[in-house]
């Protein structure tokens, strides 16, 4: 069974009827043969986005801004221009996703138990957007209730301890349908029917807490493992064993989670929250110092007082001399001149963008970027996704803006996070 309480994200063209008042007259022009325009039906949209920072339209030199010491020419230097936009201030914490997750385990717990509610196209069960979320707070995920959801969201009895009832992590299961507009603006698809451009799937969306363990061998991290995700001490650190799927999910649910409520206050739907691209990355890390080697400036990894700038690996592997062994708060250190936390360091973030070597030399000189929608069945040098900003774990190289990385978009890691942009209509003018 496929569970639809996600969103149907569908960029089409919205046709906005204006009402016609007692006499016959638009709302949104006098009657008088002139040409006046007509405004759309809906009502101004959002002000700043909780949380984000705008970060200016403006040019930079893309690529590295100091010698290219492995001399493998995957970041040739190239000036670009890139749109405004908004960014999380913050690496999406672990408070952040796990609002993410709830919302989807309750989805999927209310549907099961029958709240759902009934539309004017019929009983709503097909409905992508048909929980009843007034009967939230009469979930109560005890042994009785999960008992209730039978195998849709429990774990199965054989594979329980101590025959405890729980939530199993692999059964909270995201739906994601969108338009695809980058097969639907090509050529030869013009004439193609709209449903071939819709994408559907599911996404298992809990982090893999078992990357701490994984990612180092003969190394002592059980208590990352059982800890980091679930206790309260860590909520405001950025969450990691999260693969770029499941990112880009967080992103789908995110756009829905705000643009139902702007729909229920008759307000202008929004663009997409997305991964950034890579150029976008760069150009905000840097701040406005579009030939810093680091978001701080350069050309050292301390200040002048010997304090450390960034949580990575110092020296030889003194993890500890910059104030976190593993991760630290996403809101550490000082932000860049855009006001944006930890664009070096911490942990490295997935980007939109698809890795390949040449890309500077083909990209366009206005927002660049190449992508590339993988499927399960490629080949994996189809499935890197550029990974920048270095972490906890790397040494000093990385945390320059203009450093590449990649990792594979299926794969998890205890040091790689993400945060989302969102592009926002100019603001309007009377």
């Amino acid at each position: 069974m496929r569970y639809r309480f996600s969103a149907i994200l569908l960029p089409a063209l919205l046709v906005s009827m204006v009402a016609c008042n007692k006499k016959g007259k638009s709302k949104g022009a006098p009657d008088d043969g002139q040409l006046h325009g007509v405004a759309p039906s809906a009502k101004p949209s959002m002000g700043s986005p909780f949380g984000m920072a705008y970060v200016p339209p403006g040019t930079f030199h893309m690529g590295p801004s100091d010698e290219d010491i492995n001399f493998n020419f995957t970041a040739r230097n190239k000036q670009v221009s890139i749109n405004g936009f908004w960014m999380d201030q913050t690496e999406i914490t672990n408070n952040e996703y796990r609002q993410f997750v709830l919302w989807t385990r309750d989805s999927i717990a209310l549907k099961e138990l029958g709240f759902v509610k009934t539309t004017s196209g019929g009983s709503g069960s097909d409905s992508a957007i048909a929980v009843d979320w007034t009967r939230r707070k009469d979930i109560k995920f005890d042994q009785a209730n999960l008992e209730k959801l039978g195998n849709k969201l429990m774990i199965d009895a054989p594979e329980r301890l101590y025959g405890k009832a729980e939530v199993d992590p692999k059964k909270i299961v995201y739906h994601i349908e969108y338009f695809d507009l980058k097969e639907a603006a090509k050529i030869e698809n013009k004439d193609a029917p709209r449903k071939s451009f819709i994408k559907r799937f599911d996404q298992k969306i809990y982090p893999d807490t078992l990357v701490w363990m994984r990612d180092f061998s003969y190394s002592y991290n059980e208590p990352m493992v059982k800890r980091y995700f679930s206790h309260p001490s860590f909520g405001n650190y950025p969450v990691v064993g999260v693969n770029w799927k499941q990112a880009v999910a967080f992103c789908h649910w995110r756009t829905h989670f705000q643009n139902s409520f702007l729909e229920k206050k008759k307000k202008a739907v929004e663009s997409d929250f997305r991964l950034p691209s890579e150029a976008e990355w760069e150009y905000a890390a840097r701040g406005g110092r579009t030939n810093s080697m680091f978001p701080w400036g350069n050309y050292y990894l301390r200040n002048k007082k010997g304090c450390l700038l960034a949580n990575f690996k110092p020296g030889r592997g003194n993890y500890a001399e910059d104030g976190g062994f593993y991760t630290v708060r996403a809101d550490a250190y000082w932000p860049n001149d855009y006001g944006l936390y930890n664009m070096a360091g911490n942990v490295a973030e997935w980007t939109e963008s698809y890795f390949y070597e040449g890309a500077y030399n083909l990209v366009a000189d206005f927002n660049p970027d190449i992508r590339y929608d993988a499927i399960d069945n490629d080949p994996p040098r189809m499935k890197r996704k550029v990974v920048r900003g270095g972490s906890w774990k790397d040494v000093g190289y990385y945390l320059q803006t203009g450093t590449r990385a990649y990792e594979y978009q299926d794969t998890a890691k205890s040091y790689i996070g993400f945060r989302c942009v969102i592009d926002l209509a100019p603001r309007m003018r009377k």
